[in-house]
C-alpha cells in the first residue's frame, strides 16, 4: 500500500522546489509590457543578481535554459577558430564543450578530463596553460559544481593557477548548480564570466538564464564573430529600451517569480543561505557514511568533503539497488530522487547503481531529514544491506548547525 498521497517532495537537482511565495507571485494576469510596474520590477532585479554572484560587473539575461546560456557565453567569448580550455569533472563540463555547441560553433576545444569522481588537478591546468606558448587559449571554462558528479571546483585556486602560469585567458564559470547554494564570489575569486539559470538555487521555473561579465571580458569579446543579434550580451546589458533586455517580449511571469525568490534570499541573508545549504549537505553525507558501514557498494561519489558541492550529492548503491530505491521512494513515499546522470549509459546495467540527492534552493531541515528517513525506510523495505545510525548522524549535524 502506498503512503505517497500528500504533498510530494522533488529532491532532484533542478527544477528545484517551488516556494509557495514564488508560485503566488506568478499567479496573476498578464501585465502591461510597455510601461509601468513590470519595468520597475525588472530594474530592481539587477542589483540583487549582481550581489548574488558577488560582482560589480554587468549582467545580461536571456529567455532560455542552461544549455542556452552556455551558447550565449560561447557566442560572446569566442570567434571561429579561437581555442577554449575546458576542465571537465563530470558530465556538464563535457557538455559545455560539446553539446553546448562550442565545437559545433567552430571553436577549437581542448578538454582536460579529470574523470567522474576527482577534482580539477591544478598542476595539469598550469601545464596546459604554460604549453600554450602562442596564447591561443582565449578562455578557461569550468563548472563551479558539476550537477552530475557533484564535484566542486576551487575557483580562487584556479584563478591563481592561471595567474602563476602568466596566461591571459579569461576564466568562465558555470554556476548553474551552485548559485544561491554554494558560496561564490565572482570578483573576489577572479572569475571574468559567470553563467547561471533560474531553476535551481533561484527557485524559479526553468526559462531564464544569466551571464555576468566584467570589464576585461567585455573588452576581450568585443570583436567576436560568433555573436548574433539575439545572443550578443551588450544590447541586453546596456539596454536603453525595455525590449532590448530580452530582444523582444519579456518572460513576464518568470520575472514575478524571480523577484519574489530574490526577495526571499535577501530576507534570509546570503551568508545564512550558504550556511543552510552547508549544514543540510553535511547531514546527507553523515547519513551516507553510516549506511556505507554495512554495505561497501554504498558510498558518496566524491571522497573529500572539500570537493563536494553543497547543492546536490551524488552517490552509489550498487546496481540495481539505486533504481529500485528511487522507484520505491517515489511510489511509496512521495519523494523523488535524482538519477545518476553521466555515471553510466542508461542501456548499461551499471546505470542502475547511481542516484543523486538534491538539497538546493527552497529546502529546510525537515525536508532533508524526511528524505533521508524515506531512503532508509526504502532500504529496509527492499532488503538493501546498510549500516545503522544514518538518521541519528544526520540529525546530529542539523542540531549542531542550527
Amino acid at each position: 500500500m502506498s503512503l505517497a498521497n500528500g504533498r510530494p517532495y522533488l529532491a532532484i537537482p533542478g527544477p528545484s522546489v517551488m516556494p509557495d511565495r514564488v508560485l503566488a507571485a506568478m499567479h496573476r494576469a498578464s501585465p502591461n509590457i510597455y510601461e509601468g510596474g513590470l519595468h520597475d520590477l525588472v530594474s530592481s532585479l539587477w542589483p540583487d543578481l549582481k550581489a548574488l554572484a558577488g560582482t560589480t560587473g554587468d549582467v545580461a539575461a536571456y529567455i532560455g535554459n542552461g544549455h542556452a546560456i552556455w551558447e550565449a557565453a560561447n557566442a560572446n567569448l569566442f570567434s571561429r577558430g579561437d581555442k577554449a580550455l575546458v576542465l571537465a569533472v563530470g558530465q556538464f563540463g563535457l557538455s559545455w564543450a560539446a553539446s553546448a555547441s562550442a565545437r559545433a560553433m567552430g571553436i577549437e576545444v581542448e578538454v582536460l578530463d579529470f574523470g567522474k569522481s576527482a577534482p580539477v588537478d591544478m598542476a595539469r591546468v598550469e601545464a596546459a596553460l604554460r604549453a600554450d606558448r602562442e596564447g591561443r587559449i582565449k578562455a578557461v571554462l569550468t563548472t563551479h559544481v558539476d550537477t552530475a558528479s557533484t564535484i566542486r571546483t576551487d575557483i580562487a585556486a584556479l584563478r591563481a593557477v592561471i595567474d602563476v602560469a602568466g596566461h591571459d585567458a579569461l576564466l568562465a564559470v558555470d554556476c548553474i548548480a551552485s548559485l544561491g547554494c554554494d558560496e561564490y564570489r565572482m570578483d573576489d575569486w577572479g572569475a571574468d564570466v559567470t553563467v547561471a539559470a533560474s531553476q535551481k538555487g533561484l527557485m524559479t521555473p526553468p526559462g531564464i538564464g544569466f551571464v555576468w561579465f566584467n570589464a576585461k571580458a567585455r573588452a576581450a569579446t568585443a570583436g567576436s564573430d560568433l555573436k548574433t543579434p539575439y545572443w550578443d550580451w551588450l544590447p541586453r546589458a546596456d539596454a536603453t529600451e525595455f525590449w532590448q533586455i530580452w530582444d523582444g517580449t519579456a518572460p513576464t511571469h518568470h520575472l514575478f517569480g524571480l523577484r519574489e525568490a530574490l526577495t526571499m534570499i535577501k530576507e534570509e541573508g546570503l551568508p545564512q543561505v550558504w550556511h543552510r545549504h552547508d549544514v543540510l549537505a553535511r547531514a546527507v553525507w553523515a547519513a551516507f557514511d553510516c549506511w556505507a558501514a554495512g554495505n561497501p557498494d554504498i558510498g558518496l561519489n566524491v571522497a573529500d568533503p572539500a570537493h563536494r558541492g553543497r547543492s546536490v550529492t551524488a552517490a552509489r548503491f550498487g546496481a540495481p539497488h539505486a533504481t529500485r530505491l528511487r522507484e520505491w521512494c517515489e511510489t511509496h513515499a512521495g519523494v523523488t530522487l535524482g538519477i545518476g546522470l553521466g555515471m553510466a549509459a542508461p542501456s548499461e546495467p551499471a546505470y542502475h547503481g547511481f542516484l543523486r540527492v538534491a538539497h538546493m534552493g527552497h529546502v529546510n531541515a525537515h525536508m532533508t531529514l524526511g528524505a533521508l528517513a524515506v531512503m532508509e525506510a526504502g532500504m529496509l523495505a527492499l532488503n538493501i544491506p546498510h549500516g545503522a545510525g544514518g538518521l541519528a548522524a544526520a540529525a546530529a549535524v542539523v542540531a549542531a548547525g542550527a
